[in-house]
């Protein structure tokens, strides 16, 4: 088992100007599940490839363990990569395809046999090592991917967004077998994906990245309730963060209520005196869905129903609320799924006291 170490990191490619990865500095600890999350071209792949040798490395080091392997080719340094899409041998059954690499490095048949059958057993494929992979299902391949990589008993593990091939339900199943193994295992692991439900579930902390450049990293509940920026704040959350550009007033920040009339969102004072820095007139609020309650008109601002998810126990509504600007904006409510408000009807809603997020409209900053 070892550590991870990304020092100032930086990849660029020929021909680009802009660096894929962007002064990267990261710590992963040894037998720790990190996972590297963003929007497509965000930088997180090349993270990882950098990390497997995959990758050139332009400026800045990378360590496994006390070992700087920024310049070491892929076989020497230690890591077991699980690709998305599986890169199984066809002509090969599934204990040759876990056995393969043991082969190669010359380790004898009966220790790769024990090490195959220790991994087919926790991996529950004890009844398929005699079949070839296109005898299997997406989601078996991906457990003999995940196979090969066991016993290998590499230092590091390296996923590549193995579950993106898997369909919705068996995606959800096989992340759990992965993090469960995972922590049995006890093997220091960098996963990629783009889905950040998926990141949240599995990882025990969350490197969000945009553009090449590391945002926030943190645990799943951290992120979620304290995200550093505007951008961590949308991407963070399913459905997004409600965000909203609305003027600042001595007390807080002004939205539209019913008939006209305007409400004020309560901010603390040293929010509104860093808000408005510079001369700013405006300022982003955020709330998650679950954070607005339903109140009567006298106490809320009106939102107007377009679409209703009903999901059983909780309802998502989505509507739209008028600012004062004469604009309006795209607001999103979990409500009892139970009795839920219709299409095209008003609700009056407010947020929790206290569960707002604040940033600065210019810099995108959080606000304590």
């Amino acid at each position: 088992m070892a550590t991870v170490t990304f020092d100032k990191a930086t990849r660029t490619y020929p021909g680009s100007t802009i660096p894929a990865v962007d002064q990267l500095d990261l710590d992963i600890a040894d037998g720790e599940f990190l996972v590297l999350v963003g929007p497509s071209g965000c930088g997180k792949s090349t993270s990882l490839r950098m990390l497997a040798g995959l990758e050139d490395v332009d400026q800045g080091s990378i360590y496994i363990g006390p070992r700087d392997v920024t310049t070491l080719p892929p076989k020497d340094r230690d890591i077991a990569m699980v690709f998305q899409n599986y890169a199984l041998y066809p002509h090969m059954t599934v204990a040759e395809n876990m056995g393969f690499a043991l082969k190669i490095a010359g380790v004898n048949k009966t220790d790769i046999a024990t090490r195959v059958a220790e991994a087919a057993k926790l991996l529950d494929l004890q009844d398929y090592l005699e079949r070839k992979p296109k005898a299997l299902s997406g989601g078996q391949r991906q457990r003999v991917a995940m196979g090969r990589a066991i016993v290998r008993e590499p230092q590091v593990f390296l996923m590549d967004e193995p579950l993106s091939n898997l369909d919705a339900k068996l995606r959800v199943q096989t992340r759990t077998q992965i993090a469960s193994l995972q922590r049995r295992l006890g093997v220091t692991t960098v996963y990629v994906t783009h889905d950040q439900v998926e990141a949240m579930t599995m990882g025990d902390r969350v490197a969000v990245l945009k553009d090449g450049v590391l945002q926030q990293c943190a645990s799943p509940r951290e992120l979620y309730d304290h995200p550093i920026n505007v951008f961590v704040a949308g991407f963070i959350g399913s459905p997004a963060m409600n965000l909203l550009t609305i003027p600042l007033t001595a007390g807080g920040a002004k939205i539209g209520g019913s008939n006209g009339v305007e409400r004020t969102i309560p901010l603390p004072s040293d929010v509104v005196t860093q808000a408005g820095a510079g001369g700013t007139s405006t300022v982003t609020v955020g709330f998650r869905p679950e954070d607005l309650r339903i109140v009567t008109e006298a106490d809320g601002w009106s939102v107007e129903v377009d679409v209703v998810e009903s999901l059983g126990a909780d309802a998502y509504v989505y509507g739209h609320v008028d600012l004062v600007d004469g604009t309006s904006r795209d607001v999103i409510v979990r409500t009892d799924g139970r009795n839920p408000p219709m299409k095209g009807d008003v609700v009056y809603v407010d947020i929790v006291p206290n569960h707002q997020h604040v940033f600065h409209v210019e810099t995108g900053a959080r606000l304590s």
